[in-house]
This record gives structure tokens, C-alpha cells and sequence, in this order.
């Protein structure tokens, strides 16, 4: 994933010369995941440089370049990091399309690496997604895998509204797969059907789709048959994806790693409810973490949904 990551900004920086890169060490040191290596080299100082430490003027000075007409790729350095830049966020970046009429808009992207598993320290593996979501004007997409990246980051340079750009750190350099060197992109909002299957369907991204994935090998095991689902994008989120296969399986468990209350998935049940209800064969279960802060490494694999919790849930509403 580092890697896609690095070629789509590679290749987006070539396309448009407006598209510039800033954040804390993303310039001489390439990032602290090195996600950014080689840019600056590139394409210079003018156009890939390092911040002071300051989440609230990285954001604050890149809200002022997208309306101006750049098109800046900001980093934050860990998702636990944006806190100080949320005030720019809400109040300014996702309300300036709104605030002036459609005169100005905001073409920017966040990035952040966020999630936990790699037993990092305070404010460096929070699943804060739901925070980002419930924000009118703001775009939230999490990919799971390399091939998606390349796809969904290039969309999201492009689009002409704020995208907040979270990137799983457990997998940055976890999973493998093809990446086409030709330009190509991903809808936002666009779901993907990962594995078809006829009895439950299972709701995941980011790095818990590797989790699904291992718990969906267990189940089929014995006979019982997963639907996958892949989110991509958390806001816009795709209802038809999701309506069409709980329609077909009548039965639903959505996992995320952030905290339970008021997390994706409790929206995911609310929209289910709405429109879906009487196609269920059992309530919907979700596998997520606590509503705890994070805990320290001794304690992280407890707090993060694993197999046999993911197991467990499909069981229950299989057996319902």
C-alpha cells in the first residue's frame, strides 16, 4: 500500500501542477512510513515540503491553497494527531462550498495513517473515522488494499471537495497485490463485493477485512456461506451495495475497529432498519472495539475485533 500510495502521487503530481504535498517530515525523510519518499527529490521543494508542528496550520494553510485553486495533499502525521486541526476542518474546509454560495470549494485531501496493531504508543492507533463522517460536506474514504489506494487516492486528488484520506498502517506493508503503472481511479461511494455468498453478509474495511476474511474461512467451513463486502468509502457510503446482498442473505454482521457507540456501524443498522427491515432473518451484529481509549500494546489484541469474535457473530445471527 505504500507503495500505490506513492505512485498515484507520484503520477497525480506529473498530471496537474497544482497538486502539491506538505505535512511534518513528508520531504527530506519521505514520511515516517515513507509513503512520500522520493517526492521532493522530484519535484522540489516548491511543491512537496516540510511544516512546523502545527496540525492546525497544515490544515489551516491548506484549506487557504484549495481555495485559491491548488490542490494540496496534506499529512497528518497519525490519525491521533488531527485533533488540533479539527476546528479547520469542520469550520471551514467541509462549509466553504456552503459558506459562499458555490463560489469557492475546497479541493483538498487529508491523509492520515490511522488504526492500531502495530503497538504504538498514545494517540497513534484511534479508529476515529465516525468523527469525520458526521460532518456535512466532508468526503471519508478507507481503503484495505494496494490496488484500492492507487484507485480511490487519485479520485480523491481530483474531486473538487475535502477528502479525508485514512490509511490502515497495519497493512501499509502487509498486503500485495497488482497495481497497474497506468493511471486509473475508483469511484468514491462505490462499494465492492469482495466474495459473494448466500446465507450472511459480512460489512468491513480498512484493515478489518483481513480479519472478515479469516473468520469467513473458518465459517464456510461448516457450510455456512459469506457474502464480503469491502465499504472503500464510509461517507458517501453505497446503500444499494448494501441493500442488495442483506436483501439476498437476510442476515448482516458489520465489523470496525473503532468504538461501538455512534461507530459506522451503528449507522450501517440505522439504514438497514430504514429501508430493509422486514428482509432480515435476524437482528444485525457488529464486532467492534470498545468504548474505551486504545488501549497500550499488553491490551491491544483484546480491544481489536479478531477471527473468533467475527466468528462468533456470524454464528449468532446464523443461528438466530
Amino acid at each position: 500500500m505504500v507503495d500505490a500510495i506513492n505512485l498515484a502521487l507520484k503520477q497525480e503530481m506529473k498530471r496537474d501542477k497544482n497538486v502539491i504535498l506538505l505535512g511534518e517530515d513528508v520531504g527530506k525523510e519521505g514520511g515516517v512510513f515513507r509513503v512520500t519518499a522520493g517526492l521532493q527529490k522530484l519535484y522540489g521543494k516548491d511543491r512537496v515540503y516540510d511544516t512546523p508542528l502545527s496540525e492546525n496550520g497544515i490544515v489551516g494553510t491548506s484549506i487557504g491553497m484549495a481555495v485559491r485553486g491548488l490542490r494540496p495533499v496534506a499529512e497528518i502525521q497519525f490519525s491521533g494527531f488531527v485533533y488540533p486541526a479539527f476546528q479547520q476542518i469542520v469550520s471551514h474546509a467541509s462549509r466553504i462550498r456552503n459558506r459562499s454560495r458555490g463560489r469557492f470549494n475546497c479541493p483538498l485531501v487529508i491523509r492520515m495513517p490511522y488504526s492500531g496493531g502495530i503497538r504504538a504508543l498514545e494517540h497513534h492507533s484511534e479508529s476515529m473515522e465516525s468523527l469525520f463522517m458526521h460532518i456535512p460536506g466532508l468526503k471519508v474514504v478507507i481503503p484495505s488494499n494496494p490496488y484500492d489506494a492507487k484507485g480511490l487516492l487519485t479520485s480523491a486528488i481530483r474531486d473538487d471537495d475535502p477528502v479525508i484520506f485514512m490509511e490502515p498502517k497495519r497493512v501499509y506493508r502487509a498486503i500485495k497485490n497488482e497495481v497497474p503503472e497506468d493511471d486509473y481511479t475508483i469511484p468514491i461511494g462505490k462499494a465492492k463485493v469482495v466474495k459473494e455468498g448466500n446465507n450472511v453478509t459480512i460489512i468491513a474495511y480498512g484493515a478489518m477485512l483481513r480479519e472478515a476474511q479469516k473468520a469467513i474461512d473458518a465459517v464456510e467451513k461448516e457450510n455456512v456461506s459469506c457474502e464480503l463486502i469491502d465499504l472503500r468509502t464510509i461517507k458517501p457510503m453505497d446503500n444499494e451495495t448494501i441493500f442488495n446482498s442483506v436483501k439476498k442473505t437476510g442476515r448482516c454482521v458489520i465489523v470496525h475497529e473503532g468504538p461501538r457507540t455512534g461507530g459506522v456501524g451503528a449507522e450501517i443498522i440505522a439504514r438497514i432498519n430504514d429501508h430493509m427491515l422486514l428482509e432480515l432473518e435476524a437482528p444485525v451484529e457488529r464486532v467492534t472495539g470498545f468504548d474505551t481509549v486504545f488501549p497500550y500494546f499488553q491490551n491491544e489484541n483484546h480491544y481489536l475485533p479478531e477471527e473468533h469474535r467475527i466468528v462468533n457473530a456470524i454464528k449468532k445471527v446464523v443461528e438466530f
